[in-house]
């Protein structure tokens, strides 16, 4: 499958010791690993868009050449960033890129400012600067379609993969890649009723955080929101210091929570946010679908949960409080299948996502939990992912420092 995209072309800046110019060039994939867009995209344009390196003096690529060249890109007019608002995903395949370090030095090449989370849902160990492992879920666990951190306020422009060991061929652990754009354009030809309820209402999203993880891989209270908590702290200062995180998402009376305890005395902490579904690219002002509703509804489906489990976690709520049917939970997640593209890894690859208009995923894989190894890397642009509309609820800002 062809690409749409002419060679990217960049020098490194000039200095004594530089390297030889290297230059990005597309490459053609598998029909099987990318796929041309539809509506709204512009005819011809493909996800991912799959570039790798090579030297206009034939010289082995290094890692010290590719940063400069990244650098160089994105001083020109933001190309990759353009690229990605494109194409949605970006691959880059063949880069001497082996170790965590490596991939935090050609990650932060991009200019971009390191995301910080605020009420993590998942333990992320830092492995180098702005590094972390990527979801560890047990190797038979669905991950489906989503954008990163639908259900908080404060999302990632950028999301960044890196393959340090992929699984064997053949064996699964592909990730999966589909369009935000896509999604709301044939979402609001087949579900028209559906897109106007979360126009007009957008989603709660209620989540519990208690002071043990709740899940192999998952956070603690103290995780999620206690970065200035103290262990001599008592109970009252402890949860001032939590309220103080949760109000720096700057939601007002769109983000509320309640305290309780468990059978064991422990906190408990429910959070619900007032959040939109619906919002817009910034640049073109397409209008995108921002969600994990499809894959809440296909991780319980296929993951084998109990009937109650699958229960709470396939109620998805409207912003008003009702239950989201199930119809449409099913339909956002039949249009993803017909949309999406699985991406076989090789290792050393890095899969660059624009969270705003692109979905990511992860199948699971037959084999060793340790078979496949996959790195991430989290970080704002200047936008946050936009609102639909003007309404009150629907603006998401960004989390402020201090």
């Amino acid at each position: 499958m062809a690409t749409s995209t002419e060679a990217v072309l960049a020098r490194p800046a000039e200095r004594r010791d530089a390297p030889a110019a290297l230059a990005f060039e597309p490459f053609q994939l598998p029909p099987s690993n990318q796929r041309y867009l539809g509506a709204p995209h512009p005819p011809g344009t493909v996800t991912p868009l799959s570039l790798r390196a090579f030297s206009s003096a034939g010289d082995a690529i290094h890692l010290n050449s590719v940063i400069d060249t990244i650098q160089s890109l994105q001083a020109r007019d933001k190309v990759l960033t353009k690229q990605l608002a494109c194409h949605g995903a970006i691959l880059f395949r063949g880069l001497p890129i082996h170790s965590a370090s490596d991939f935090s030095k050609f990650v932060h090449a991009f200019g971009y400012r390191p995301h910080e989370i605020i009420g993590i849902v998942l333990h992320r160990p830092e492995l180098a600067p702005n590094v972390a492992p990527a979801n560890e879920s047990p190797k038979e666990t669905l991950i489906y379609n989503h954008n990163e951190s639908p259900q908080v306020p404060h999302a990632p422009e950028y999301i960044f993969f890196y393959a340090h060991k992929a699984a064997p061929n053949g064996t699964g652990g592909e990730t999966p890649i589909s369009s935000s754009l896509e999604l709301f354009e044939i979402a609001r030809q087949r579900m028209p009723e559906f897109i106007s309820e979360l126009a007009e209402k957008g989603i709660l999203s209620r989540i519990i955080y208690r002071t043990k993880a709740q899940y192999n891989g998952g956070s603690t209270l103290r995780e999620a929101f206690g970065k200035t908590v103290q262990d001599g702290d008592d109970e009252a200062t402890r949860r001032a210091k939590m309220e103080a995180q949760i109000a720096r998402y700057g939601r007002g009376k769109h983000t509320t929570w309640e305290w309780s305890k468990d059978s064991d005395g422990d906190d408990i902490l429910t959070v619900e946010h007032h959040l939109p579904v619906l919002r817009r690219q910034h640049g073109t002002g397409l209008p995108t679908l921002f969600t994990g509703l499809a894959a809440y509804y296909k991780n319980a489906l296929v993951n084998n949960l109990t009937n109650v489990a699958r229960a709470k976690t396939t109620q998805q709520l409207y912003g008003d409080g009702t239950l989201i049917p199930e119809k449409y939970l099913k339909g956002l997640a039949d249009i993803t299948d017909e949309i999406r593209v699985l991406h076989q890894w090789e290792s050393g690859d890095v899969l660059v996502f624009d969270n705003t208009i692109a979905q990511h995923g992860r199948e699971p894989w037959r084999g060793e939990q340790g078979d496949r190894v996959i790195m991430a890397s989290l970080f704002d642009g200047e936008n946050v992912p936009g609102a639909y509309n003007d309404e009150d609820w629907a603006q998401i800002v960004q989390a402020l420092d201090g």
